[in-house]
């Protein structure tokens, strides 16, 4: 089964804690903070940050002060931005970007089957902005903090 992988699902954590940072206002954020609120390894944001800053998704700000924060504003960052640049191609195969890849493309009847998924996947990821993950996520938590108080 088309699983994420930790790179792809690590990743779009960290751009939710810089979006949690940027929306308060904070100019920018140090991996060292940013590992221990998501309990991820540090050498693994290390990896993870490249291909983000590669992307213009998030900036690094050199001295005091210094750290990372978000290459523009978390509503116009979709999910579709980060997953392309953590994971590449969000084609379930690879027929279905290159058709050249495949000598069978005009005869394969399961190639019309992989395109139509993977302009499903692909039209879901685009209609995602980090700004909605963000909403999501702060809604879970206030769900959570009020169901502690009621027991």
């Amino acid at each position: 089964m088309l699983k994420l992988s930790t790179k792809g699902r690590y990743g779009t954590r960290l751009m939710v804690n810089l979006a949690r940072h940027h929306k308060e206002g904070r100019e920018a954020i140090i991996l060292k903070s940013v590992a221990e609120e998501e309990a991820i390894s540090i050498r693994y944001l290390e990896q993870i940050i490249i291909p983000l800053k590669i992307n213009k998704l998030v900036k690094s700000i050199r001295g005091a002060g210094g750290g990372y924060s978000l290459g523009r504003a978390p509503e116009t960052i979709k999910l579709c931005d980060i997953l392309q640049a953590l994971e590449g191609s969000c084609s379930l195969v690879e027929c279905v970007e290159d058709e050249s890849v495949c000598d069978k493309v005009l005869l394969c009847g399961t190639h019309e089957i992989w395109k139509g998924a993977t302009e499903l996947l692909k039209n879901y990821f685009e209609g995602i902005t980090l700004a909605d993950v963000l909403e999501t996520q702060e809604k879970k938590q206030a769900a959570s903090r009020r169901k502690t108080k009621a027991k």
